[in-house]
């Protein structure tokens, strides 16, 4: 009898290990797949996280739009007082005026260009002028001078009168007036010379202002028109002319401004070139007429 109670409680314990075993089993199998379900759904939470990126491109590319309207639009702005559209709607009148002041200040910087080169030249004849004295005669030191030097035409100028002063009715002048009177003629020829184009820098120095004006004047003008159409004096409707008038005015001023300038230094440095010019003159009369020699006879 005990040993079968005992073969009983035996087969109950080992089926009773096997149902653990299996259970045990199950519950692991069974716990996998929970396991394993948040693995496989991370690709799922992470797609929200993705999703807003053509929203930001939108934004982005909106950003970029609205920027590139602004920038037309300041552009527009800038275009519509430029001188673009005081060329473009400006009448006949402003064109002549604009046209006028155009040349004005060209000519002022080519004459001013070419006087420069002259004065430049004339004050390194200069230099070379004072070696003529260092020669035995004033005929050798003046063959030494370029052929288009100011002072060798002065020099030439009282030679030739000391030498075809007789037999003529030039000898009724005593020769100490006539070579003065000959020399101090080419000096005064080159001074004259120095002295073209300065007209045109005074004048476009004084009128240039009063063009300017003139353009002004004939801006508001054109204002007044504006408000009188429009019925109210608003910004929009006055701010064109208005802007043409102070255009004008400050393309006045900057043409006369420089003439103003280079007409002043330009008359200074011919002051100076002309005393270079008249100092050599009056050399080569005290020399004809005081040290001549019989070779320059």
């Amino acid at each position: 009898m005990l040993k079968k109670l005992s073969s009983v409680l035996i087969l109950a314990l080992a089926l009773g290990g096997q149902h653990f075993v299996v259970s045990s089993a199950f519950a692991q199998d069974t716990a996998a797949p929970a396991e394993a379900a948040p693995t496989e759904a991370a690709p799922v939470e992470a797609a929200p996280a993705e999703a807003p990126a053509p929203e930001a491109e939108a934004q982005t590319s909106d950003a970029s739009t609205a920027i590139d309207a602004a920038n037309e639009s300041t552009a527009e702005k800038e275009t519509a007082y430029g001188m673009g559209k005081l060329w473009h709607e400006g009448d006949a009148v402003t064109r002549s005026v604009l046209i006028l002041m155009i040349i004005m200040s060209a000519a002022t910087w080519y004459i001013a260009a070419i006087k420069l080169m002259v004065q430049s030249k004339l004050f390194s004849q200069a230099t070379a002028a004072r070696k003529v004295w260092d020669a035995k005669t004033l005929q050798e030191g003046v063959n030494n001078l370029k052929s288009d030097s100011a002072f060798r035409a002065v020099a030439e100028d009282g030679l030739r009168a000391l030498k075809h002063h007789d037999g003529k009715l030039t000898d009724k002048i005593d020769l100490e007036s006539w070579v003065s009177l000959s020399v101090q003629r080419g000096a005064a020829a080159i001074t004259n010379d120095l002295q073209t184009g300065m007209a045109v820098l005074a004048t476009v120095a004084s009128t240039s202002p009063f063009v300017g004006l003139f353009g002004t004047v004939w801006g508001i003008y054109h204002a007044l028109i504006a408000i009188a159409q429009s019925g109210q004096p608003s910004i929009d409707k006055v701010a064109g002319p208005v802007g043409e008038a102070l255009i004008m005015t400050a393309i006045g001023l900057g043409v006369a401004v420089p003439a103003v300038f280079l007409y002043n230094w330009l008359v200074r440095r011919n002051k100076v070139a002309s005393e270079y010019l008249n100092a050599f003159a009056a050399d080569v009369h005290a020399y004809l007429i005081v040290g001549v020699n019989g070779s320059d006879k």
